[in-house]
């Protein structure tokens, strides 16, 4: 039997996941795999017309060695089990979030997103791939929760399942923010206390100091600017290096050189003496460009509150007691709580039927207008509005964990963390960059052969005097103040991007133009006559109905 290192001199490599593969025992169509699993995957994929899987990237997939066996997932055919897991679940549509830490490459997105490819129950997937998620809708009567982990897990993407739920979101937001905060902190303190050091030369009394105090202090300087130039604008270097290693250039790439170039620029002057630095203008700089970050996640956090399930949902809902019945708010509502839902009230919780039978009209939750009869013990999730009698409901999530709030928190209304919320900023910046380093590069040739003392003094200065901070500060403060004003004249935006995009819009469409447009009642045609009790009748039901054409259809009526 081959050693490892002579499978590996005979180049004999996994076909699927680029594992160094002990023999050629397991191999097929001239192509040799590392275990049982990878070779399992490779025909399912092949078989399947997927092919373009592993041209995407080299050696995508995901080793199988130590994959867990089938029979592990049974305990997600347990009821209590599937509905902690899943977010949303009617007789043909449910849908979950996994996530998956293997995911690492675009191969890994692409066969993700092609699920409904490899199994008729699977309808659609979609991956986030900073966050390691995978967001699938599937029709359980096809395929069960588990036969879905099963099949992920079969590829090589085994989800890690949060049974708990807990709002791992909340967090990362939190200490993003704490985190953000700190640095605004730091970059604070060491910004004061470089000015304050920095007076004579404010002043004009640097002649007046002595020579060895004034170094000196110079030299705290720098001590007190490498915590903002590693510390505090470390987000800025990060950003910049992720967005060169996606070939893009951002407004961080500009604000980076100009950092770097006003540091390295103040450190030379103090160690030769030929002045005394700008580390009063870099801490200033980080300082106020954090400033600007914090203000604009303040506005984001403000508007989710005025965009959440709180702005839909009723402030109270009816408690069921051992006694009596009593209002209470929805935010104190508690899992194992019986809620009483009356005609037309909006669910506001993830809940367990308790009557014998329900008609739920989902159509807030999923834009279907078809009534959903449910059953006594059946799951009922929060945003649906029951259409009939009164009805009883035992909480099994607490409001804030329903499937309604994760919709609110969705990633689609945060996109503007990123870069997107500057997309006409690094458009900008793109040419920006290239520009002002062509610039940099003509000046210090021209004084190479004027007056070579001068070119590392005109390479810098170009650099730091065209650092973008001034368009790196705007974009926040006009974006988070155009939001509020929006915000209080009742127009929510999904995300900031959507401000750049304005200017596009030349059509405004309306759904449903007829009920929002014609209130009019003289297009109300009987076909046929009315009795006197069947006009009362068809009166009293449309009365009690809150849509549009039901409204016209009891005014008409009534008049």
């Amino acid at each position: 039997m081959q050693t490892l290192d002579e499978a590996i001199d005979e180049k004999l490599i996994c076909a699927h996941c680029g594992d160094p593969c002990p023999d050629r025992k397991l191999a097929t169509e001239g192509q040799v795999f590392c275990c049982l699993g990878c070779k399992t995957v490779y025909e399912i994929i092949h078989e399947n017309g997927l092919d373009a899987y592993y041209r995407i990237e080299q050696d995508p997939g995901i080793s199988l060695k130590h994959n867990k066996g089938r029979e592990y997932y049974n305990f997600l055919d347990k009821d209590d089990v599937r509905r902690r897991i899943l977010n949303f679940e009617s007789p043909e549509l449910a849908k979950v979030r996994l996530f998956i830490p293997v995911i690492h490459c675009s191969s890994c997105i692409w066969l993700l997103e092609n699920l409904y490819k490899l199994h008729g129950g699977v309808i659609r997937s979609e991956v986030n791939f900073p966050r390691k998620e995978v967001f699938i809708d599937f029709n359980p009567s096809k395929v069960s929760l588990r036969e879905l982990v099963e099949l992920m897990a079969s590829l090589g993407y085994e989800p890690d399942i949060d049974i708990e739920g807990e709002d791992s979101e909340v967090k990362r937001i939190g200490n993003y923010n704490r985190s953000l905060l700190i640095k605004i902190g730091v970059a604070g303190f060491c910004f004061g206390n470089i000015m304050l050091l920095s007076f004579p030369e404010y002043l004009g009394l640097e002649n007046l100091v002595d020579t060895d105090f004034s170094r000196f202090f110079s030299y705290i300087n720098i001590l007190f600017s490498l915590p903002v130039l590693f510390y505090s604008a470390s987000g800025y270097y990060e950003a910049a290096y992720k967005g060169l290693k996606q070939k893009v250039i951002s407004i961080d790439v500009p604000i980076a050189i100009g950092i770097l170039a006003l540091s390295l620029r103040s450190i030379y002057e103090v160690v030769t003496q030929t002045g005394p630095g700008y580390f009063d203008s870099l801490s200033g700089l980080v300082f106020f460009l954090l400033i600007g970050k914090w203000f604009q996640n303040k506005t984001y956090e403000s508007l989710l509150f005025d965009r959440s399930y709180k702005s839909y949902f009723p402030v109270a809902v009816t408690l069921v007691g051992e006694l009596v019945q009593e209002s209470v708010l929805i935010e104190d509502l508690k899992i194992g709580d019986t809620i009483l839902i009356r005609n037309n009230e909006l669910i506001p919780a993830d809940t367990e039927l308790l009557s014998e039978e329900a008609m739920i009209d989902n159509s807030f939750v999923t834009g279907e207008s078809t009534t959903i009869r449910k059953q006594k013990g059946e799951y009922v999730f929060a945003g649906g509005r029951q259409t009939g009698p009164a009805i009883e409901l035992k909480v099994i999530k607490e409001v804030s964990q329903s499937y309604l709030t994760q919709l609110w928190n969705n990633d689609a209304f945060k996109k503007n963390e990123h870069s997107t919320r500057r997309i006409l900023v690094d458009r900008i910046s793109k040419y920006f960059t290239i520009a002002i380093l062509i610039i940099a590069i003509v000046a210090s040739i021209f004084w190479i052969f004027y007056d070579p003392s001068k070119t590392i003094n005109v390479f810098t200065a170009v650099l730091i005097v065209a650092c973008p901070c001034a368009l790196a500060l705007s974009t926040p403060f006009a974006v988070g103040t155009a939001m509020r004003v929006l915000s209080r004249n009742g127009c929510y935006l999904k995300n900031g991007e959507i401000i750049e995009e304005m200017d596009k819009v030349n059509h405004v469409v309306f759904d449903k133009t007829g009920t929002i447009t014609n209130q009019g009642k003289e297009n109300i045609t009987f076909l046929g006559e009315l009795t006197s009790q069947d006009t009362e009748r068809v009166c009293a039901i449309a009365s009690n109905s809150y849509h549009p054409l039901s409204r016209r259809i009891a005014n008409y009526l009534g008049s």
